[in-house]
C-alpha cells in the first residue's frame, strides 16, 4: 500500500477535542510566554461566563497571537484554525495535529476546513479563528476575509474577541527579531447568538472590522512604550518602507542601525525604540510608519488604475513537501523558476516547476492578496488548491502585495478596504 502524503493524512483527519493534559500544558506555556512579552490583559467580559461553546476571534497582530487569545479561556478546550502550510513544518507538524488544530488554506475556498469547523461546533466544541487570515504585514489591520460574517452567522454561537496592541511592534513582519516592550490585550464579547440572528452579514462584518481594527504605530504614539531594538531598529525596514517619500524611488532605502537612507537622493530618516520616525536634516518622511505604508498603497492604487498597467519579474517558486516536514526557517522547497506578471487580466506565471513547463493564469477576483509565512521576504498563493510560494529576485514582496490587493479592489473584487484600518485603538 502506497505511503500517504502529509496532505492525504491531513485531509483524512476528523478533528476532535484537544487532549486535556497536553492542551493544559501548552496553554500554561503560552501564558508564560505572554508574561515574558510583558502582556497586560483587561477582561470586560470573560469567555468563562459562557456555559457552552463559543467562537473566539482576534485581530491577527503577530505570528505569536496564540499567547493573546484562547489562553484566557480557562473552562474549555478550543480548536484553533491555523494556516494549512504550518502543518508541513517541524515541529508544528507534530504539535498542531496532536492539539486537534484545523488546517485552513488561506485566501482560497477550503471546504475541508469549513466542514471540520461546523462538525466541531455541532459536537459542542469551541473554535478560535483569526478572520484577517494572516498576521499583520504593516502593523495595522487588514479587512476581514469575505465569508467571515456568514460563518459567524451560521455558527450562531457567542463570539468573544481579543483586541491586541503592541504585539506587532514586538514581532514585526519585516524583521524576525523579538523586541520586548509591552502588549495590551482587551477581552470582550462581540456578539450574542441573538444579535447574530438579527444583524445582516454586512452589519456583522462592519462590527468585526471596527472592533478588530488596530494600528500599533498609532497606539504607541499615545502609549509611549519603549521596545528593545538593540540599536537595530531600522533592520530590514526598507523592505516595508520601500518607496522614498522624497524622490519616489522604489527599494532604494538602505538600512543601517537606527537609520535608513535613500541610495538615489540621500533622503535619510531615523527610527527610535518607540518606533517614532523623523527626518534627518532637510530630509522628508511621513509622521508614522503606517502613514508611509498608506502612501505606498495609494501609489500602487494609482498604478493599477492605468490602462496599460503591468508589473513583472523573475521569481523562484517553492512547493510544500510530500512526505518529510520542512526544517528550520524553510517554508517551502524551491523546485522551479520563471516570470511572474500582473496586469488587468490578473496574475500570470510562465516557467518551470519540477523540471516541467508550468504556467497559470488567475483572475484579479481569485487573488485578493498573498500569504506570507514568516516575514516579507517571500509570498504565496494557492493555484488549483496547491500551495505555491514565490521568491522574487528584487525582494519587492510588499510592492507585489500592494499591487495585487489594489488590482483586486479596482476590478470590483469582494475583499474591499475598510474605513476602520488606520484609526485610534
Amino acid at each position: 500500500m502506497p505511503k500517504k502524503t502529509i496532505d492525504e493524512k491531513l485531509r483524512a483527519r476528523q478533528v476532535k477535542d484537544p487532549p486535556a493534559v497536553p492542551y493544559r500544558i501548552l496553554m500554561w506555556v503560552a501564558k508564560l510566554l505572554a508574561k515574558l512579552d510583558n502582556t497586560h490583559f483587561t477582561e470586560l467580559h470573560s469567555p468563562d461566563e459562557e456555559p457552552g461553546p463559543i467562537v473566539f476571534i482576534a485581530n491577527h497582530a503577530s505570528r505569536v497571537d496564540y499567547e493573546f487569545t484562547a489562553t484566557r479561556c480557562n473552562t474549555r478546550r478550543i480548536n484553533f484554525v491555523v494556516g494549512y502550510n504550518e502543518f508541513f513544518r517541524f515541529p508544528t507538524n507534530i504539535l498542531l495535529p496532536m492539539m486537534q488544530v484545523i488546517p485552513k488554506k488561506n485566501f482560497t475556498p477550503d471546504m475541508y476546513a469549513i466542514r471540520q469547523i461546523l462538525r466541531r461546533v455541532k459536537d459542542g466544541g469551541s473554535i478560535c479563528i483569526m478572520p484577517e487570515g494572516m498576521s499583520s504585514i504593516t502593523g495595522m489591520a487588514q479587512p476581514i476575509i469575505p465569508g467571515g460574517a456568514a460563518l459567524m452567522k451560521k455558527l450562531g454561537l457567542p463570539v468573544y474577541y481579543s483586541k491586541i496592541n503592541g504585539a506587532y511592534l514586538t514581532y514585526t513582519k519585516h524583521c524576525l527579531d523579538r523586541r520586548r516592550g509591552r502588549v495590551d490585550v482587551t477581552i470582550d464579547r462581540m456578539f450574542t447568538p441573538e444579535e447574530l440572528k438579527e444583524l445582516t452579514e454586512a452589519e456583522i462584518e462592519d462590527r468585526m472590522n471596527c472592533l478588530l481594527a488596530h494600528d500599533d504605530y498609532m497606539w504607541n504614539k499615545e502609549a509611549g512604550v519603549r521596545f528593545s531594538g538593540k540599536g537595530q531598529m531600522a533592520k530590514n525596514l526598507g523592505n516595508l518602507l520601500y518607496r522614498c517619500p522624497r524622490c519616489d524611488a522604489l527599494y532604494a532605502m538602505q538600512s543601517e542601525g537606527n537609520f535608513m537612507r535613500c541610495g538615489c537622493c540621500g533622503n535619510e530618516i531615523e527610527i527610535d525604540e518607540y518606533y517614532s520616525i523623523r527626518p534627518v536634516g532637510e530630509s522628508l518622511c511621513p509622521e508614522l510608519v503606517t502613514d508611509w505604508t498608506i502612501m505606498e498603497r495609494q501609489k500602487a492604487a494609482e498604478e493599477v488604475a492605468k490602462p496599460d498597467f503591468k508589473y513583472s519579474g523573475h521569481v523562484k517558486i517553492g512547493v510544500l513537501p510530500e512526505y518529510k516536514p520542512l526544517m528550520g526557517d524553510a517554508t517551502s522547497e524551491i523546485r522551479g523558476e520563471g516570470t511572474l506578471s500582473l496586469d488587468h487580466s490578473g496574475l500570470h506565471f510562465k516557467g518551470i516547476l519540477e523540471d516541467k513547463p508550468f504556467t497559470f493564469d488567475m483572475s484579479p477576483a481569485a487573488v485578493p492578496t498573498f500569504g506570507m509565512c514568516t516575514d516579507i521576504s517571500r509570498f504565496y498563493t494557492f493555484v488549483d488548491g496547491r500551495f505555491i510560494e514565490f521568491y522574487p529576485d528584487r525582494n519587492d514582496v510588499l510592492y507585489w502585495d500592494h499591487l495585487t490587493e489594489e488590482l483586486h479592489r479596482f476590478s470590483g473584487g469582494r475583499w474591499q478596504n475598510t474605513q476602520h484600518r488606520h484609526t485610534k485603538p
